[in-house]
């Protein structure tokens, strides 16, 4: 892992025009005025586990052994670019998860589409592990688990969405980690429909965040902390009763051409990540899956 966070191939070459110009439009923002958590979020629950840095752009969630915490965007949105800074729990951090993903509702509701980052705690020494799911009308099971090619708890490192009509890609500071292809034909496994919103939560999993439950958490470690800031949405907003994105265009960059398939530098990415980091995938488990759900023949390349 060393020689890949020492490579330039890996960040400083996958330079590609979308993402270069969601780059430019957020510092173009930021330079005039930062957003606080109050313009974006509304805390879920518990708000006495949510605390911010003295300039508030900073947003801390604990969890003990009361309770976690949580919060969600004030917006809803259909396709576009989601992308936010997180620093994870150090030390011994078994049993405890760290969620950052989209849903169309607040509860885990049995018709729900759902786009999900899961940071799995670990036992101090042992490496954090991402799993990644995707929920249509309800249905899940389509888990990914990656190792990261650096400690997420010592820095801050960007973790991202790009969902729109043709593919929805799992970024890890703009290396594409996990793409999911939509095929050219109505389906039950992509969500393309309805508008999510953003969430990020601290919970107690461990009846099966670390090794399947084995390891549980040390409450006198407790409070746990995970940190977030420099929240990044560029899609399109969803106002009822007549939203502007009740059909896919091309007016957008996050709906163009080049955001459509992965580019030549994230292929030679992706490729790496896939020889190097992929942990799990559901659409190589004949054994949980006999016949292979439809979309495991979709090519990530294409």
């Amino acid at each position: 892992m060393e020689k890949k966070a020492s490579s330039s191939s890996m960040a400083v070459t996958a330079i590609w025009c979308f993402v270069a110009y969601v780059t430019i439009a957020t510092m173009s923002s930021s330079a005039a005025s930062k957003p606080s958590f109050d313009d974006n979020f509304s805390i879920m629950w518990s708000e006495n586990h949510f605390k911010t840095s003295e300039d508030g752009q900073t947003w801390f969630l604990s969890l003990d052994n009361d309770t976690g915490c949580g919060f969600q965007t004030k917006e809803k949105y259909r396709f576009g670019w989601f992308s936010m800074k997180l620093k994870l729990v150090g030390g011994d951090s078994a049993g405890v998860v760290t969620a950052y993903y989209m849903c169309t509702e607040d509860g885990a509701g049995p018709t729900r589409d759902e786009l999900d980052f899961e940071f799995l705690g670990n036992r101090t020494g042992e490496p954090y592990l991402i799993q990644t799911n995707v929920y249509k009308n309800g249905t899940g099971n389509r888990e990914m688990r990656h190792k990261l090619w650096f400690d997420p708890t010592l820095d801050y490192h960007t973790y991202s969405i790009l969902w729109n009509s043709h593919q929805i890609i799992f970024f890890v500071d703009r290396v594409p980690v996990r793409v999911y292809k939509n095929a050219d034909y109505e389906n039950n496994f992509f969500p393309n429909q309805k508008p999510m919103y953003l969430f990020s939560s601290i919970w107690n999993a461990d009846d099966w965040a670390t090794r399947g439950g084995l390891e549980k958490t040390d409450w006198k470690k407790a409070p746990f902390v995970s940190s977030y800031r420099d929240f990044t949405v560029d899609g399109c907003q969803w106002k009822d009763p007549y939203p502007d994105c009740v059909s896919s265009t091309t007016q957008h960059w996050w709906d163009q051409y080049e955001a459509w398939h992965l580019t030549k530098d994230q292929k030679l990415d992706f490729a790496w990540v896939q020889r190097n980091l992929v942990i799990y995938d559901y659409c190589k488990d004949t054994e949980r899956f006999p016949t292979l759900p439809e979309e495991c023949s979709l090519s990530p390349w294409d």
